[in-house]
């Protein structure tokens, strides 16, 4: 039986942050049991930010949208790259500037991984489909106002 995060008399914002803390370390093992071989849930990360926004980025634009450093992102780009999941564009401007581009693989494998996250519906059943909804405004006003204070 899982325990309330936190200890008593801990500030109730500091026990909700531990226990998102300990469901997204929980949630990204999960994930990555389901993620395509070969594929880690930071390679992940980078094509569901760019299909998401519906962007290309730089590398280090890349790194401070989800808070790694830039050699940390240029491995995880490069890898990418290699398995033929993002290609890098150079810039209309500048061509040394080269910007992160998900190619139609890198869409397919993205989906792939929704997918088959999906069809493991059954570890994620204690909310029912109308609590998940209800749970994620929520989160999402909390993640805009953490964003915005970083």
């Amino acid at each position: 039986m899982s325990r309330p995060a936190g200890l008593a008399g801990d500030p109730v914002e500091f026990a909700a942050m531990t226990e998102i803390s300990i469901i997204a370390h929980l949630a990204d093992n999960a994930f990555a049991r389901h993620l395509p071989d070969g594929l880690t849930t930071a390679q992940f990360a980078v094509l569901n930010h760019l299909l998401r926004l519906d962007v290309e980025q730089t590398i280090g634009e890349l790194a401070r949208a989800l808070q790694v450093s830039q050699p940390t992102m240029s491995s995880t780009v490069k890898r990418l790259e290699e398995k033929g999941l993002v290609t890098l564009v150079p810039g209309p401007d500048d061509r040394r500037i080269r910007r992160v581009s998900v190619t139609p693989a890198g869409a397919l494998t993205r989906k792939q991984a929704v997918l088959a996250l999906d069809a493991s519906r059954s570890e994620l059943a204690t909310l029912s489909t109308k609590e998940w909804q209800q749970l994620l405004p929520l989160l999402h006003k909390l993640r805009g106002a953490l964003d915005s204070a970083r």
